[in-house]
């Protein structure tokens, strides 16, 4: 796939919001530490302005990400904040200019929508900690680093500790993922994941066991894990109800439904929308190893 250029100090990164909204001074620290890293900022309209439950009409918030996609001026694209909204303007957006002149995309949560467009657009994009996670101090630092890493090209390896769950193995593929929910939501349209041969991260927040084990038979019943290289599972957070409820955890969930496959798996990865949410990059190329000491990501 094609990979953005590195920045450099003097770059621009414009935020925006294309989903839902976020107030103005949760995203100072973010502009502050942007800043202090040697890149200038652009912030959009969208970012501490809210319609609804979103930063701005359908209309404003597709066309301000159609401005910073297109201004060869700007180096990068970070997204304030998930939310929802992206998926009601995914179809107005063009990939024209963007393609003559690619640059990284950042977000996670409901900008998996977008990073599904821009992979069709065979670039990589940024799966990584948007503006809120800039506030979180020196516990946060190590994951805002991975973010600065990702962006200025130093290739790094994340670890996780060993999880009774695992497959042990390893495996060479591009990555790609992001949400479940989102992942589900966009099987059937135009921009559903290709995830033949590659190595597939899934994360959720706030869901009920029983809607994880359905979003995981609908991708199944959908091929999405047919001829995978492995799968890496990250936090599953803030779920809506207790395990025995349903009679099994998120993670017994997932792995009920992989149960049968030879390829690596590894749980509790630090991708999420909890404070571990290292930076990785979709479509980019990593060596997965899960061993019983523990697993790690590399990027080649």
């Amino acid at each position: 796939m094609i990979q953005p250029p590195n920045l450099f100090p003097g770059d621009t990164i414009g935020i925006t919001c294309p989903a839902g909204s976020i107030a103005l001074e949760k995203v100072q620290n973010c502009i502050q530490t942007l800043e202090k890293w040697g890149f200038q900022v652009k912030v959009g309209k969208t970012v501490g302005s809210q319609q609804d439950c979103f930063s701005a009409t359908d209309q404003k918030r597709a066309a301000e990400l159609q401005q910073m996609l297109d201004d060869q001026n700007i180096k990068a694209v970070l997204c304030a904040r998930g939310g929802y909204g992206l998926s009601r303007i995914i179809n107005q957006l063009q990939f024209s200019g963007f393609n003559q002149s690619p640059k990284w995309v950042i977000g996670f949560s409901d900008i998996t929508v977008l990073h599904a467009a821009i992979q069709k657009q065979n670039t990589m994009s940024i799966h990584g900690p948007m503006a809120a996670a800039f506030s979180k101090g020196v516990e946060g630092a190590p994951f805002i680093a991975s973010l600065k890493n990702c962006l200025v090209g130093k290739s790094q390896m994340i670890q996780a500790n060993t999880h009774s769950l695992n497959t042990p193995g390893s495996a060479t593929a591009p990555l790609i993922g992001g949400n479940l929910c989102m992942m589900a939501h966009l099987i059937g349209s135009s921009i559903s994941l290709d995830t033949k041969g590659k190595i597939l991260f899934i994360e959720e927040v706030g869901e009920a066991h029983y809607n994880i084990d359905r979003m995981m038979i609908q991708c199944k019943n959908a091929g999405l894990f047919e001829g995978l290289a492995g799968v890496v599972v990250g936090g599953f957070t803030e779920l809506k109800d207790k395990a025995d409820q349903f009679g099994a955890t998120a993670y017994e969930i997932i792995k009920g439904h992989l149960v049968h496959e030879s390829f690596p798996i590894c749980f509790n990865f630090p991708i999420s929308h909890a404070l571990q949410n290292y930076a990785i990059k979709e479509g980019g190329t990593y060596q997965l190893e899960v061993k019983p000491t523990g697993s790690s990501l590399t990027e080649l």
